[in-house]
């Protein structure tokens, strides 16, 4: 399961998320969760901190990527909570 908080950022790129138990997968890029590390001098890191696992939850912090004229709905998101393998849809 996962808890997923969206921070929400000025960008003209798109982000695609899926998750398979612990792996998580951001623009087709799997990253196994139980071994990542935050690297914050990666480029187009979309991972904000280190992912926290507590009671069998993933706690990780994702950045939005918007457009000059997003909706208030999209720079003000609600957390996403995931509870099956799959996509998972940002908006």
């Amino acid at each position: 399961m996962f808890l997923i908080t969206l921070s929400p950022m000025r960008r003209d790129d798109t982000l695609t998320v899926s998750v398979a138990g612990d792996v998580l997968v951001l623009n087709g890029v799997a990253l196994d969760l139980g071994t990542y590390t935050a690297d914050p001098e990666a480029p187009q890191d979309w991972i904000v901190g280190q992912p926290v696992q507590d009671g069998g939850v993933w706690y990780v912090t994702l950045v939005l990527p918007h457009g000059a004229d997003a909706p208030e709905a999209t720079r003000f998101p609600p957390p996403i909570t995931v509870t099956a393998d799959g996509p998972v849809a940002l908006g």
